[in-house]
This record gives C-alpha cells, sequence and structure tokens, in this order.
C-alpha cells in the first residue's frame, strides 16, 4: 500500500579541504567566472563555500518586528561548490592548485605554480 522511499547516501567528502577562511579565491565556472574574493565560510558538511560579495542571489525577507528587521528583497552571497573555485597564488596573483608539504614537522600548505607557502 505505501512506497518505501529509498534512502539518500550520504555525500563523500575529502577529509581535508584545500581552502580556508581568508583564502582570496578565483571562480572557475559559473556567472561569476573569472572574478576574485575573499573566503567568508566554509560549508565542510555541504562541501561549498561562500566568497565575499559573489554569486550574489536575491531573497524575499518577511518582516519581524521583534528585531526591528524590515521585510522585502535583500542580496546575499550563496554557497559555490568547493570545486568551482580556485585559491589565488600570493606570488604571482593567479589561481593555483594546492599540495600539501611538511615543514618543520608541520604540514602547510604550498602552492603548485610557485612553491609559495599559503599558511604563515
Amino acid at each position: 500500500m505505501f512506497k518505501r522511499q529509498a534512502k539518500k547516501k550520504p555525500l563523500e567528502l575529502p577529509n581535508q579541504f584545500r581552502v580556508k577562511k581568508g583564502d582570496t579565491v578565483m571562480i572557475i565556472t559559473g556567472k561569476d567566472k573569472g572574478k576574485t574574493g575573499i573566503i567568508k565560510h566554509v560549508l565542510r558538511h555541504r562541501g561549498k563555500v561562500v566568497v565575499e560579495g559573489l554569486n550574489m542571489m536575491t531573497k524575499a525577507v518577511r518582516p519581524n518586528p521583534m528585531y526591528g528587521q524590515a521585510g522585502g528583497l535583500i542580496q546575499m552571497e550563496a554557497p559555490i561548490h568547493i570545486s568551482n573555485v580556485m585559491v589565488m597564488d600570493t606570488k604571482n596573483n593567479k589561481p593555483t592548485r594546492v599540495k600539501m608539504q611538511q615543514v618543520d614537522g608541520r604540514n602547510v600548505r604550498v602552492a603548485k605554480k610557485s612553491g609559495e607557502q599559503l599558511d604563515v
């Protein structure tokens, strides 16, 4: 009589992401392709990042008199999948891939193009 619903498979996310809050990144696909910005949040459980001032969307908000919030349309940043952004190299200001390297007994992120350390 009732249909069984299929169970959703959990997202397979990497153990470690190559981007962090505060990194300058370039968007490599989508409507904002080629634009750069700074990461505001990393949403680990969804595999996405929020980049400051990019991937803007319009959201309708209801007024909330308890908080003194007026209703209307507001502009806000939408999350972007981590695979659609690349870290900007600090040395030559171009997008680069990131590798992990051991320096002084600790893992640091290193730009593949220039070999520059991203974690200082």
